[in-house]
Formats: C-alpha cells, structure tokens, sequence
C-alpha cells in the first residue's frame, strides 16, 4: 500500500509583478514534500486553455504529479501585489477550474492510500470542490497515523463559519495565523481572550492532534494536548513570502512522518519557511542542508 502526502484544492498561477509563477497552496506543499523524499500528490482542476496545459507542463517539469483534470472553466489566476515589507495582496479570480474539481473513482482510490492530506479553506468556496475534498477525506483510512492538515488559508471573504467549522470538525491538525485565529475567534465568539487561550480552546472542543499557530516575525508555536512548542523567526533577508506557510506545513508534516518530535519537526518547518522567504515565488529548490535533515 502507497502511502501518499497529498496537496488538495487550487491550481493557479500567481501574477507577480516580476511575471506570472506557479501557484496555489497545494501545489506548493506537495512540491515541498517531495522535496523531503516522500510521495506527493497534488489534487486539483485547470481548464481547457493554455494557462492550464502550462500548468500541466509545469508540474511534469518539476515532477510533481497528482490527479490534476481539465474541465470546461478557465484556469485560476491570482492577481499578487506585494506591499512595503514584501508581504503579499492578492486577487482571486472567481469561477474557475478549481472551483470545480471533480469526485472520481480514481481519486476515491488515491485517498484510500494517502497517509496525509492538506486541504485549505479557499478551495471550499464553491460546492463542488466542497463537496470533492469532503469526500475525499471521508475515504482516507481511519487510523492513528492518518493525518488531515486544515490550513485554514483565509482569503478574500471566501469562507463562512459553517464551512470552517465542518473542517476543523474533519480536520485533526489545524493550521492557522494570528490574523486568522483573530477572524475565527471573533466568528465564534470569543475575542476578548489572549491568542494562546484560543488555540487551547479550539485544540480541545475540536479534539485535535496538533494546532499550529504562526506569528510572523513573532514566532510560532504548535499546541499539542498539555504541551506547546515554541520557536522564533530566525531574521532573514526577505525577497517575498509568496508560499512561505505552504513550505513550513509541508516540512512540519513530512517531519512528522518520518518520526521526527513535535520540536524537531517544528525547527525544520521554521527554517524551511525562512529560507523560502529569502526567495523569490513560491517553490524555490530547497537546500541539501534542510532537505537532508529528514534523511
């Protein structure tokens, strides 16, 4: 039995200011968790135009391979702007391939042999593709090891509650930023309490394995139950940030499949994630130095 890492939702290209580059989170962690030596898969939808055959050319190129299917919607874009700190802005082009990935029965048998999958809010916005990684999670074994990474990717008003709250109830590790945990907080209705107080509030009413909570420049930390692990952002020369949270998730989870501890797979993903961020767009090859870490 194959034990596949899969990257599940938008397929795009980014349109940076310096010209368009590969995106989409979960092209960028199944890329990066290749990158560490385990058998990535990426799930997602490009249309019947040349963005997407570019797509198509770009993953064979950077040997990533997946269930990617053409259907009759153009191929997302995402408009990128980056501001003063290289921070990204970005616009999200609606009704597009992603948005309608379809549930086949090669893909119910890919999930039935992924070990790992991560899977986004963004992609959720349109019932279709809601409906496909629901599914698809739904089929993946029921075992201790399984695991399913919500990285809750809030962008553009593409979320409700109801939507986030029947992923955090699928999901048994969660994701998030301090941005984000404030939003979620102030949806579920508790924003008067410290970041910390709300991610051990959402670990236990969502029995989760893990949350990660990343901070910026101000660190990050992974609560586990009765644990936290904390780790500072190392400073780095920062060229854009395009993927950085997509490479630290891909790290963190490829770590902990390997048997790494929670601190050791949590210092890898730090310093994946800065690295990248010393790069520009979001799937720079990593160094032997970080990639050997897991060897």
């Amino acid at each position: 039995m194959n034990n596949y890492v899969v990257g599940m939702g938008e397929a795009l290209w980014d349109v940076l200011p310096e010209g368009k580059k590969l995106g989409g989170a979960p092209a960028n962690f199944a890329y990066h968790v290749s990158q560490f030596g385990l058998e990535s898969r990426v799930v997602s939808a490009v249309g019947e135009d040349k963005l997407g055959t570019e797509i198509l050319e770009s993953f064979r190129e950077k040997h990533l391979y997946g269930m990617v299917e053409t259907v009759p919607y153009p191929t997302g874009i995402v408009q990128v702007t980056l501001d003063a700190e290289g921070v990204p802005l970005y616009d999200i082009k609606e009704g597009v391939a992603w948005d309608n990935i379809p549930y086949t029965h090669a893909l119910e048998g890919l999930a039935r042999q992924t070990q790992a999958v991560c899977f986004g809010s963004l992609a959720q916005r349109s019932i279709v593709s809601r409906q496909t990684i629901a599914r698809f999670l739904d089929a993946m074994p029921d075992t201790p090891d399984t695991l399913k990474i919500f990285d809750i990717n809030l962008r553009q008003g593409f979320y409700t509650k109801e939507i986030l709250c029947d992923s955090m109830r699928r999901c048994n590790i969660l994701k998030i930023n301090d941005e984000e945990l404030v939003t979620v907080s102030r949806m579920f209705g508790y924003p008067g309490i410290d970041l910390q107080d709300k991610c051990w509030i959402l670990l236990g009413k969502y029995n989760l394995r893990m949350l990660i909570l990343t901070c910026g420049v101000n660190g990050s930390y992974v609560f586990t139950p009765g644990h936290v692990s904390f780790v500072e952002t190392p400073y780095v020369q920062v060229a854009d940030t395009v993927g950085a949270g997509d490479s630290f998730t891909a790290a963190f989870v490829a770590s902990i499949l390997r048997g790494k501890t929670v601190g050791e797979a949590h210092r890898l993903a730090v310093d994946t994630s800065a690295y990248v961020c010393t790069q520009q767009g979001a799937m720079p090859i990593l160094p032997a130095s970080l990639c050997e870490r897991l060897a």
